[in-house]
């Protein structure tokens, strides 16, 4: 089997990682890829994740049996649809599907739809009905850019004062372009957050297990929101047994309405929950493997992932050939320094090699590249080094044990992943 991912983050490295295992894989290429996912063996092709008719061509140039793309980008302008016309398997949703992820508002509408717990909420594409909406509820409020804003478009408004600014920034400064055409104005929602994720094929949903991520730049989750600072599977505020209740809750219900539409959702469906004293709502879809998430999934992740990918594509996605080792894993990212404002590149980084020799460690590549061949930064989240442990505790030792062994001059990490679900766990 060939495969092509597409993608250059450390979602895209865990992946070629796990599809390098699969005794089925003859060959795997990354388009545009890292420095991760040549390391792996990975053919890194220099086509970007926007250049559709580019990556056509290059899975028919390879003969590709399997295409797997990694961020929303390519997804929401019609990836998969590209590929069905060419007749090559891709497993993701066609883009109407992905409007689940590229559009706040036609999410919205969809969960409305279909009975999913969510947020109160409005819509607005005028400035100065947005502002009077604010003035008539008052704060606290998030503010959302309706489009793709690379996980950067929510903004936490404490009061009034700061939704207003909020606004003005995506629909007056266009602080994300054009994805703040829209503006969407949501309940603050009090709780615990929680990663659920489904292989779907159509039809059928079959739930991994749940992670949490850590979205804000320093410790105790606080500063701004970011792409994700690090993340652990599995997350004790949604614990195994809950899972098939989520998956009836928050992810069949979509998959029945897009059916209902004519576009079967095929792929990865990722709600991103908030544990309410009300119960489980769904802040928003995504419509593939979160990053970080994916790398601590995949770690745990037990199976044949192109085989049930392929098996998923023809809508045949059988929930016994995915299984998931009962240990623990966690990963924390390495950013470049001024993340997630203005960042450093080619910063050269060393100790890779032995942050991976440590027992259960495996270090994931966000944002590098090779260069005169030494391994240097590219990106603002560098790396995610990841660990399996018997609990969390463990893979937290483990992970911050690798993070020690490597060196990057003004790189900087959280000191705090996995915290709350220990605490949790500790009744604290």
């Amino acid at each position: 089997m060939r495969i092509l991912v597409i993608g250059s983050g450390g979602r895209e490295h865990a992946l070629v990682w796990k599809f390098m295992q699969s005794p089925g894989v003859e060959a795997v290429f990354a388009a545009p890829g890292n420095g991760g996912t040549s390391r792996e063996g990975a053919v890194n092709v220099p086509v970007p994740v926007d250049d559709l008719d580019g990556l056509v061509a290059l899975a028919r140039k390879e003969k590709i049996d399997l295409v797997m793309p990694g961020p929303e980008l390519p997804l929401t302008l019609g990836i998969t649809d590209r590929m069905r016309e060419a007749g090559i398997a891709c497993f993701g949703p066609d883009s109407y599907g992905a409007k689940l992820e590229g559009s706040k508002a036609f999410a919205k509408e969809i969960m409305a739809r279909a009975h999913v717990p969510t947020a109160h909420s409005a819509v607005f594409s005028d400035v100065k009905m947005a502002k009077n909406h604010v003035a008539k509820v008052g704060g606290p409020l998030v503010v959302k850019a309706d489009g793709l804003a690379a996980g950067k478009g929510v903004i936490m408004a404490a009061d009034s004062q700061e939704a207003l600014q909020a606004i003005d920034d995506i629909m007056s400064a266009r602080a994300f372009g054009s994805a703040g055409d829209l503006v969407v104005l949501e309940e603050w929602l009090v709780g615990e957050e929680a990663s659920f994720l489904c292989l779907c094929d159509g039809e059928r949903a079959v739930p991994l297990p749940s992670a949490q991520d850590h979205k804000r730049v320093f410790d105790n989750d606080e500063g701004p929101n970011t792409g994700g600072m690090g993340a652990y599977s599995p997350a004790p505020v949604l614990p195994d047994n809950m899972l098939e209740e989520m998956a009836d809750l928050t992810v069949r219900p979509i998959l029945r309405e897009l059916a209902k539409d004519g576009h079967p959702f095929v792929g990865v469906l990722y709600a991103g929950l908030m544990m309410t004293a009300d119960g489980p709502k769904v802040l928003e879809y995504n419509v593939r493997f979160g990053d970080p998430e994916c790398q601590p999934m995949l770690m745990r992740l037990e199976g044949d992932l192109p085989r049930i990918m392929l098996d998923g594509i023809a809508g045949k996605l059988d929930p016994s050939s995915i299984g998931q080792s009962a240990k623990t894993a966690l990963g924390v990212v390495m950013t470049a320094e001024g993340y997630p404002g203005a960042y450093t590149k080619g910063v050269p980084i060393t100790g890779i090699s032995e942050a991976d020799a440590l027992p259960g460690v495996k270090v994931f590549h966000g944002g590098t590249t090779i260069k005169e061949g030494a391994l240097v930064s590219s990106g603002g989240r560098v790396l995610c080094v990841t660990a399996l442990g018997d609990d969390i505790e463990g893979a937290q030792r483990a992970a911050y044990a690798g993070v020690e062994k490597i060196r990057m001059d003004g790189g900087f990490y959280r000191k705090d992943i996995g915290q709350k679900g220990i605490n949790r766990l500790k009744g604290k």
